[in-house]
């Protein structure tokens, strides 16, 4: 806490110090590095900043992107298989959106649109050639939806609304919080401000996610020798099942 504070007080000198017009936003986060280690189990960190009082504040934080398929599924003669399936492309593996309060009642809908705020607003593009056979618009809707219910049940996409708030004057704050499934990568953090149904302001930091000790290793060592990982694991299961046999074997 001490260094947060440290920070703040830098904040306000640094705004104190500047024209009018130039300090409409400055931001920071308390730690710029998540770290994932062997009993992670989620993180929370401040964003913290000066800006007009009287403005609103939108943050979002976006994770490193990826392709993302999304099968349907349908009974065959009793049983669950798959059926049609499309991959989306390029879209954000983590995406967080906090506000000082609702983002329908200061936001105009042409620029959530545009700017993609709220994961409602996400552009999900079918990967080419992957649409299965004989889907039509309602069809890829559904899929559309069923992507973002997926990602909310695993805690990815998530919504942190009047989580902004505004301490002695121009200071804001808010928690951002990242489940224990949050991939590594680099994130950006978005901040904007919204004065008068348009965006006075805005400012960007990177956040980065990583492994680090053992679990950095042995994430490091599977993502550059695959195979030999592949194979390294199969043993190790199949020995920890010859044990676990000769262990629990009766008579």
């Amino acid at each position: 806490m001490k260094k947060i504070f440290s920070i703040i007080f830098a904040l306000v000198i640094l705004t104190g110090a500047l024209p009018t017009k130039a300090r409409e936003l400055v931001i920071d986060l308390s730690e710029t590095v998540v770290p994932i280690t062997a009993n992670f189990d989620g993180s929370d960190l401040l964003l913290f900043g000066t800006a007009d009082p009287k403005a609103d504040i939108v943050v979002i934080v976006r994770g490193p992107k990826h392709n993302q398929l999304v099968r349907r599924k349908k009974k065959v003669f009793g049983v669950w298989a798959n059926g049609a399936e499309l991959t989306f492309f390029s879209i954000p593996t983590y995406y967080l959106i906090a506000s000082n309060r609702p983002i329908d009642e200061f936001v105009p809908q042409d620029i959530a649109e545009q700017r993609q705020i709220g994961y409602e607003k996400i552009i999900l593009t079918p990967r080419d050639g992957s649409v299965s056979a004989g889907l039509d618009e309602s069809a890829l809707e559904e899929f559309r939806s069923a992507l973002l219910r997926i990602k909310q049940s695993q805690g990815l996409y998530r919504k942190q609304i009047g989580n902004v708030e505004f301490k002695d004057g121009r200071l804001f704050r808010t928690k951002l919080s990242f489940p224990n499934n949050i991939p590594v990568g680099n994130y950006a953090v978005d901040v904007f401000v919204f004065r008068d149904g348009r965006i006075a302001d805005e400012k960007t930091t990177i956040l980065a996610v990583q492994k680090i000790g053992v679990e950095e290793e042995i994430y490091d060592f599977a993502h550059r020798h695959a195979l030999p990982y592949g194979v390294l694991a199969i043993l190790i299961a199949a020995m920890a099942g010859w044990i676990a046999n000769i262990l629990f074997r009766k008579g």
